[in-house]
């Protein structure tokens, strides 16, 4: 589904709205910052200039309460069930008819939550929540942002919280994870992070 695609879906949820497009982080900060006001955002899960989940967490920040719908080629449990713990509004699939993504868009528009459930095995779904479950939504955020190779003071800064608060949760991850160092952690973590197969 193309970025055309996803806006006649928008089109169709909500007749009369005003869609704007973005091929990247940058850009979507930029028209943030420009035009503000945003009801629905929806965020490809791989961009240019993101990895894995770390577009989410930058536009949530800009955004607060404005919710933000993944939408992805990938069906993966382990994506689903991290961008839900995350905090997303909804995840969607590029290869969802027309009609289905726009009847998701209005569901979420109205306050609810759409979040299918990937044909995948159960093993791999119940182990996606069992390590998602073990991190606080904080301690998720800090361990995506140890991801894009940021450091302490970086991590702090971005989400505004003290270096020593962020060294507290990476010893709360390196122990819930049952590692010892940051490389161990970010492996662990792996599905999480995304890499470079299909958007």
């Amino acid at each position: 589904m193309t970025r055309e695609g996803l806006s006649l879906a928008a089109r169709a949820a909500l007749p009369g709205v005003s869609v704007d497009n973005a091929g990247s982080i940058d850009e979507a900060t930029k028209a943030i910052a420009t035009r503000g006001g945003y009801r629905l955002v929806l965020l490809d899960f791989i961009l240019p200039d993101a990895r894995g989940f770390s577009g989410l967490l930058q536009l949530q920040h800009l955004l607060g309460d404005t919710p933000i719908v993944m939408v992805s080629a990938r069906q993966d449990a382990v994506i689903v069930e991290a961008a839900r713990a995350l905090g997303a509004a909804g995840f969607l699939f590029k290869s969802d008819p027309l009609d289905d993504l726009a009847q998701s868009l209005r569901t979420i528009v109205a306050g609810q939550s759409v979040f299918p459930v990937p044909a995948t095995t159960a093993a791999a779904a119940g182990s996606a929540r069992d390590r998602i479950a073990a991190l606080s939504g904080a301690q998720l955020k800090v361990l995506l942002a140890l991801a894009d190779g940021r450091l302490n003071k970086q991590i702090a800064g971005d989400l505004d919280i003290t270096e020593a608060t962020v060294k507290a949760h990476l010893t709360a991850i390196f122990r819930k994870l049952g590692v010892s160092n940051r490389a161990q952690a970010l492996l662990a973590m792996q599905p999480l992070l995304g890499d470079a197969g299909t958007t």
